[in-house]
């Protein structure tokens, strides 16, 4: 049995007119549109709502839309699922989640991690082929489009009750496969707590670990024998010309009496994605292995999330502030940070990070 799965999936301005005509060999290319077929099951995040009517809910950060016309090259590339469990599929409000549904189902394209309550988005997904069961859970970190008991949503990664959820899954199948939408964006390794979750779900069962939304190529580890991959990249989502976002991975699967990895590189080609090839093919990979051995170091994943959190910190700080775009941008380049920095003391920040760590307070 083969599955492949691919990151983030988003039709865009740039190539709406070409999903809306389903011209997928302009999108992905023959190539790869050649390996996605041989598959036996494919699997894509859709991180957007597909919905005709603009309905913005209020959030930090874009509000994502995808006319319901762009279904007719989504439905050709011919997706076993679809994830939803993501931080923009509530981004038109309960009308695009329930439009999203609506579209899908008509199309016969099944879906998880999203639905009408918690109870329903949490639901997840059995694959069954050639005498062997394959589960697929997913859930997503905790930002402004998450399901609770009464009102719709993406399912929302909770300690005190997913782990549960795959511990059921895992007593279902033969094996599991977990899609995690979180970790920091344009960050090419864990942090220390997403690591501590990812190996937590490979105790509880998960034999495979998926970290999307981070737009990058990350790195993986074996843990026990599972898998955690710590960032994937893309699929297609032509929204940023960062370095990060023009190279992803596709991860191939194959499934005997054991479970074995492919990792595919494929890099953004103008509004399409095409395979890599030769050099490109080579380079991207050693650099996705080199990370994963790096990983490996004692107090590695440590000291390099310590570096990133102190070069994103005049970041928050401004935030937090409330400085504005411009402001922010004028401090930096010609205050050197020190309007942020002088913003609040030392017991005033003291109390921001309470706020913030403290269970009760974040509540």
């Amino acid at each position: 049995m083969q599955l492949i799965i691919g990151g983030d999936l988003v039709p865009t301005q740039s190539n709406i007119d070409l999903f809306s005509n389903g011209d997928i060999n302009i999108l992905f290319g023959g190539e790869l549109l050649s390996l996605w077929d041989a598959a036996d099951m494919q699997i894509l995040n859709l991180e957007v709502p597909i919905t005709d009517k603009k309905d913005p809910i209020a959030k930090c950060g874009p509000n994502l839309i995808a006319p319901t016309s762009t279904m007719k090259g989504i439905k050709a590339l011919n997706p076993t699922l679809f994830t939803l469990a993501n931080n923009h599929i509530l981004d038109q409000g309960i009308q695009g989640l329930k439009s999203t549904e609506d579209i899908l189902n008509n199309n016969g394209i099944s879906f998880i991690g999203a639905g009408n309550n918690l109870n329903e988005a949490n639901k997840h997904y059995i694959f069954i082929k050639d005498n062997l069961k394959i589960g697929v859970y997913a859930c997503a970190e905790n930002e402004f489009t998450i399901a609770t008991e009464n009102t719709p949503g993406a399912n929302p990664f909770d300690p005190l009750e997913s782990l549960d959820h795959i511990v059921t899954l895992k007593a279902e199948c033969d094996y599991v496969i977990v899609l995690y939408h979180g970790g920091k964006e344009h960050y090419r390794y864990p942090s220390p707590y997403l690591q501590k979750v990812c190996r937590k779900m490979a105790q509880k069962g998960a034999d495979l670990v998926v970290c999307q939304h981070s737009h990058c190529i990350g790195c993986y580890e074996k843990y026990n024998s599972s898998t955690l991959v710590y960032g994937q990249g893309n699929f297609l989502f032509d929204d940023s010309d960062s370095e990060f976002w023009q190279t992803s991975l596709l991860i191939k699967v194959n499934i005997s009496d054991k479970l074995q990895l492919d990792y595919i590189p494929i890099v953004k080609a103008i509004n399409s994605v095409r395979l890599a090839d030769g050099k490109t093919a080579e380079d991207l990979l050693l650099a996705f292995h080199q990370r994963s051995c790096e990983i490996l170091k004692s107090g590695f994943v440590e000291q390099q999330y310590r570096q990133f959190a102190a070069n994103n910190y005049l970041l928050y700080i401004s935030q937090f502030a409330a400085f504005g775009k411009w402001l922010s941008r004028i401090d930096r380049q010609l205050f050197n940070g020190m309007l942020a920095k002088r913003k609040y003391n030392k017991r005033q920040l003291l109390a921001i990070q309470n706020y913030i760590q403290c269970e009760a307070h974040r509540e």
